[in-house]
């Protein structure tokens, strides 16, 4: 069965009176869970929740198996927000659901490169689902009953409800349990749900929800217009043809040759620099737009070596494009030393951890261009493969209190306590929420004596954030591992 066919009119759904009381159920449980409340592991809570549904939508077009694996896949995708509740785990507990939704509708693509399509596709309907379904239900429900079937079905029940209040009232004096009752009804209560930000908490769940339990695909338009100008014909003078490509490749490992050897004999060999230049501005100056040169390289090298292009039948060039390459990853490694080499002179800070695993995730991307060429892989297996590392690199970082890594690695490179580098920035600490509590503690205690103002800013620092920690609202619905982790240290001996 084509692919395309499959995307553009999706498998019909059958029609199922028990979503509603499903949807109804889980807006219910994300008042009860999520408004209102501090994030934590009610998000987590929340997202099986809306996974058991879809699964129980879908539980009559689905094996035990495939429901047990899409739950547990759906487990270890949300797992990051068991550590902490950051926007990290939430993206990908919602990209596990939408998957685990479009499973359940067969809308998954065979192709890996069709994949971000699909996603894309889906989430752009999202918002859109239940309006366009509760316009269609009203419209049907018009064309099958008129004006005055639908005046008389209201009027059915003016009488009973008029004289059901009557009833009630009556009883309501002749009995004082049922006077007592009525006025112990708190109706303050009652008009807290009436609040504009809760229905538009309930409307926007419910839009969600019910576009997972109803999964669509918008459209798509006839083939773009775009892939077919990126086609290249191989002729000879094309400019990427077989002579563009040869000189273009002499001349890139020539000039990254220049810039390979310089760092070589500076930044790995540790060489004298020119006057007023330190090794710190060196590396700062490079780190950034050598991953753009790197970049830029992957995107070359991805066109040189084409399927059925002079890239790909030429040995020279295929030998050139390998040096190429592994000059291109020796340029990441060297940024990422540079890196570390500004770091150590000029402290860390949130922008430049992401850096570093951006370098990092470059060179594994340009490493598996190298075995895309060397295997004669396809383009879906380099697509594949760099998602699966950039999703794994993701996954891993959701679980790491970078913060608190950030906080510790400043106070033991500080000058303070090491005696080398810049002085401590116990503002910037600050910013770094209650993870930097334990790395003021170790501040404070091999903190020379006599540096008695930096003492007492820190001593101010740690006790504002231990203070707004401890007072932030108490509910199990917030838990999550890293606070839980700092209470128990805050209620430690060595925090007293």
């Amino acid at each position: 069965m084509d692919t395309t066919d499959t995307l553009t009119s999706p498998m019909p759904i059958r029609r199922n009176p028990g979503r509603i009381p499903v949807l109804l159920g889980i807006v219910a449980l994300a008042d009860f869970l999520i408004f209102g409340q501090e994030p934590g592991i009610n998000l987590f809570l929340f997202a099986l929740a809306i996974c058991a549904c879809i699964l129980f939508s879908a539980m009559k077009s689905l094996s035990p198996l495939t429901a047990a694996l899409l739950l547990g896949f759906s487990i270890l995708a949300s797992a990051p927000l068991l550590e902490t509740s950051s926007p990290m785990g939430f993206v990908l507990c919602l990209c596990a659901l939408m998957s685990v939704a479009l499973t359940c509708a067969r809308l998954v693509p065979r192709s890996l490169t069709e994949l971000p399509s699909v996603f894309l596709r889906f989430a752009v309907v999202i918002p859109f689902r239940l309006v366009e379904d509760s316009k269609r239900y009203f419209a049907t429900r018009a064309k099958h009953s008129s004006s005055a079937e639908i005046r008389r079905s209201i009027g059915l029940w003016v009488m009973p409800l008029i004289l059901a209040s009557v009833f009630l009232l009556l009883f309501a004096a002749a009995n004082p349990l049922i006077e007592v009752t009525l006025r112990s009804i708190r109706f303050d209560l009652l008009l807290q749900f009436l609040d504009p930000w809760r229905i538009g908490f309930w409307v926007v769940i419910s839009a969600v929800v019910w576009a997972m339990l109803r999964p669509r695909l918008a459209r798509r338009t006839a083939r773009s217009q775009a892939s077919r100008a990126l086609h290249i014909v191989p002729t000879k003078n094309a400019p990427l043809g077989h002579a563009s490509l040869l000189r273009s490749l002499l001349l890139f490992n020539a000039l990254f040759a220049v810039q390979t050897l310089l760092d070589l004999v500076y930044l790995w060999g540790g060489a004298d620099l020119p006057d007023h230049m330190s090794h710190a501005e060196y590396a700062h100056r490079g780190a950034y737009p050598l991953i753009a040169t790197a970049l830029l390289a992957a995107g070359f090298v991805l066109l040189a070596m084409r399927p059925d292009g002079p890239g790909d039948k030429s040995p020279l060039i295929r030998g050139l494009v390998y040096a190429w390459i592994g000059q291109n990853i020796l340029l990441c490694l060297s940024s990422i030393l540079r890196l570390e080499l500004y770091v150590e002179a000029y402290s860390l800070t949130e922008l430049r951890v992401a850096a570093g695993l951006w370098m990092g995730i470059v060179a594994i991307g340009l490493a598996l261009i190298l075995l895309r060429i060397l295997l004669n892989r396809s383009n879906e297996w380099l697509i594949a493969t760099n998602l699966a590392s950039l999703i794994a690199v993701l996954y891993i970082s959701a679980f790491i209190d970078f913060p608190a890594f950030i906080a510790r690695f400043n106070v033991t490179h500080s000058r303070e306590i090491s005696f080398e580098g810049q002085p401590l920035d116990i503002d910037y600490l600050s910013s770094l929420g209650p993870s930097a509590i334990p790395a003021l503690d170790l501040y404070l205690l091999k903190l020379p004596d006599h540096l008695m103002d930096q003492r007492t800013q820190a001593v101010t620092v740690r006790y504002y954030l231990a203070r707004n920690f401890e007072m932030r609202r108490r509910d199990w619905r917030s838990w999550t591992f890293r606070s839980a982790r700092l209470d128990s240290y805050l209620l430690s001996p060595i925090a007293r």
